[in-house]
Formats: structure tokens, sequence, C-alpha cells
């Protein structure tokens, strides 16, 4: 009986057929973006093409492409803007369909941007859908109807950003952000070399790399603290409550902590505690180290790159940096770009938005923390976060650097799950018309720099 019940069941679906809801609804809520950014600019006399893939950085990352490094521009007040500011991985990719005369640079990188857009919504719900486990359903504390669910609506959210538009241009924001939810999926599922491969090519993308491979160090650190704890009692085997070490190496059971107020606790992935349960012996924490030893190289081996090649040595890179007045103040410039909006109307009013904004910042971060999410997603949402407000550079790029830290949605994409259908869908479809009327508004004005 206990064979024709297992043959009776249903098969699991794959991965990309439970992602395929939410990567459809992505793909729909860009079309909109691209659709109305194509009608906006055609009654402006402006070429919606164009604007995405060859204004501001895609004309740098093009240029990379088809001439390497070494061409700058100085400016009249003194300032040499390099190209050696911008990271290779992305020119690197638009080299390759070029090469056979497929596509020229600037097609190649709205290619590549499309591409790894995809795959940064598939690796979003990915992380989504482990962390709430689309097996346990509301009554059991889990989202909704589960994970999956959840994953959907943070997909949808991420793609309605308001400069979710930034998503579909010839830029490196998609493909560091792809890069980055699969690290940290290969974080939670315990996928070490993976993570630390996947965090090495996001060294290699954008200087926030440094978020990723915070991620990967923080949770290895602590699964050998805790993985050494449990060695310490109940035999070396078993950890608090008889629960064993999980396969992320962060924790297990009740010492992963909880999204749920009430019930039993899972852990970060959704996934309940099994108590006492034996276990079989700690893994061997080599694929672990290797993991960490992959994650910096890439950041670290340009920043080196740049020193050497600028003759300045481990300052050479932040010394690019300057002379774009890009630098890390702890906000500073910010707080005094602020208060400047304060003291006139109707630039008040921004001011105001700009503190409301980084306030639901704060908040979801906090909400995040009290919901226990896992270590990894706390700490590149974090980095993430503080590199982007805390740095000199121009205020207006913030949204723009903010869009990786897709972990911020995660209680806003659980409340959705939790809702009415109607309820989510209206509040969903609202905010992606409102995103790609901003988007097209923003793109023919003063656009992201």
């Amino acid at each position: 009986m206990i064979d024709q019940a297992t043959r009776a069941a249903p098969a699991r679906p794959t991965a990309l057929r439970r992602a395929a809801p939410a990567l459809l609804g992505y793909a729909a809520v860009r079309a909109l973006g691209l659709l109305t950014l194509a009608v906006w600019s055609a009654a402006r006399g402006k070429s919606a093409y164009t604007l995405l893939t060859a204004r501001w950085d895609s004309l740098w990352y093009a240029r990379v492409a088809g001439g390497g490094y070494g061409y700058e521009v100085r400016l009249a007040n003194g300032d040499v803007h390099s190209d050696l500011a911008f990271f290779p991985l992305l020119p690197w990719l638009e080299r390759l369909p070029a090469a056979v005369g497929a596509l020229s640079y600037a097609d190649a990188g709205f290619a590549v941007s499309l591409l790894a857009s995809l795959a940064a919504a598939w690796g979003i719900f990915a992380v989504v859908e482990h962390v709430y486990d689309r097996r346990r359903p509301l009554s059991e504390g889990g989202a909704g109807t589960g994970g999956g669910r959840a994953g959907l609506f943070a997909v949808l959210l991420w793609a309605a950003l308001p400069v979710g538009i930034v998503q579909s241009m010839a830029y490196s924001e998609s493909l560091f952000t792809a890069l980055a939810a699969w690290s940290l999926y290969c974080v939670l599922t315990g996928r070490w070399v993976g993570a630390g491969a996947l965090a090495l090519a996001a060294g290699l993308t954008r200087p926030v790399g440094l978020a990723v491979v915070a991620a990967v160090w923080a949770a290895a650190v602590v699964s050998f603290v805790r993985e050494r704890d449990l060695l310490g009692r109940d035999g070396g085997l078993l950890g608090r409550d008889g629960d064993p070490p999980g396969d992320d190496g962060v924790s297990s059971g009740r010492d992963r902590g909880s999204f749920v107020r009430n019930g039993s606790a899972p852990g970060p992935h959704g996934a309940r505690s099994t108590p006492h349960t034996p276990a079989s012996a700690p893994r061997s924490p080599v694929r672990r180290v290797l993991g960490m030893l992959l994650a910096p190289l890439g950041a670290a081996g340009y920043v080196l790159w740049v020193g050497r090649r600028t003759g300045d040595g481990l300052f050479g890179y932040f010394h690019v940096q300057a002379g774009w007045r890009n630098g890390f103040d702890g906000g500073y410039a910010f707080a005094r770009f602020v208060a400047a909006q304060l003291t006139s109307f109707p630039a008040a009013l921004a001011g105001l938005g700009l503190i409301a904004g980084v306030g639901l910042l704060v908040w979801l971060y906090v909400v995040g923390v009290r919901q226990r999410q896992p270590l990894p997603l706390l700490v590149y949402s974090g980095v993430v976060t503080a590199l982007a407000l805390c740095a000199s550079s121009y205020f207006g790029s913030k949204p723009r650097l903010l869009l990786p830290a897709f972990p911020l949605l995660l209680p806003l994409a659980a409340a959705l799950a939790r809702a009415r259908v109607s309820r989510s869908a209206l509040v969903t479809g609202a905010l992606a018309l409102v995103s790609a009327l901003y988007g097209a508004f923003w793109l023919n004005g003063s656009g992201p720099p």
C-alpha cells in the first residue's frame, strides 16, 4: 500500500514550472513599462530604444566593450571621469554577440539586461519561495498559500518599483541582482562553492558586490561557530531540541529563527524543524572554505588591477571614484542635500518625500529583522542600503543603487500573499501602472545618471 500511495502522489513541479507564473507576471509588468515608455517618447519626438541603450552609463559600458579601458573625460572643474569606474563583467558579456557580428555593443547590452532581469526575477522567486516554504499553508504560519505565492508577489513588487525601468536598460543592475539573488539562494541551500563563484561574478559587476561577499562570509562564519558549539554538546551531533545542523550551515530547526509569531517555528527556509531526529556527522568544511575564498576574488581582483594600472596601488580605484565625486561619507552629503531641499517651496516637498523614503527603507529592514529573516539576506540588504544611502555620489542615482536590495520587499510580499486575491491584484496592478508612468517620465527627463 505504501508503494501504491507513493506512485499515486503527484510529482513535484520543476523549479521552472513553479517560477513560471512569477516570470510571466514579471514580463507583463516590464512590457507595460516599455510600452508606456515607447508611447511617451514618441509623443516627445524621442527614441525609446536610444534612451534604453545609448545614454549615461550605457555609453560607458559600450565604449569599454568596444575599445577596452583607458578612456577618460576631463571636466572644466578639474574632475576626471575615467571608465575604470565601471566594472568589467557587463562589457565582457557585450563583446560575445558583437564578436560574431550579430549585435552592436549597445544592442548586446540591452539583450544582456533583458535576459539578466529574467534571471534576477527567477532568483528572487527562488529565494523567497525557499524562505517562506511553499508547502506551509497560512494556518501553519506560512505566507498565504505558501512560499510560491510570496515569491510571486516579491517578483511583481521588484518589477513595479518606481525605477523599475532600469531593469530594462543596458545597465548592470539587472545582471548584478541576478548574480546576487542566486548566490544568496546557494547560501541558503548549502551550495557554498556556487555561492562563492556567483559572488565572485557579482564582484566583477558592480562595487556593491561587497554586499554579496559579506553575506557569504557572514553565513559561513556563523555556521562554523554554531557547528563548533554543536560538536560540544549532545555527543557532537545534535543541536538544541535535538535538531541537527542545517544543510545551509547557518543553523537548524528552532535555532534558525521564525517567520511566525505563534506555533512551531520554521527555519529561514520556512521549513519546519524536526525535533529529536538523529543527525549524521557535520559535513566537511572544505566546500564552505572554498566558497569563502572564491567570493571576494572578483571585486578584489578588479580593484587591485585598477591600482596597478593607475600606479596608485590599493587606493587606485578609490582615486578613480573620487574623480567622479563618489565616496563614502556616512550619509553626510546626502543629509545636507535633503536639508537644503527643506529651505524652500516646493523643493521642501521633495525633501519630505526623501525623508519618508529613507524612513520606509529603515522600517522595512527593521521588520525583516523582527521577522528573523535569514542572516545572509539581512547582511546583504543592509550593506546594499548602507552603501546607497551613505555614499556621496549623485543623489539622483540612489533609487537606482537600491534596486538590488530585493530582500527589503519580503515583508510586503508576505502581506500581499496573505491578502485576498482581488486586493493583491489591485495593489500590484496599480503599482505597475505607476511604475510604468513614472519610468517613462523619468527617462524622458533627468533619468538615471
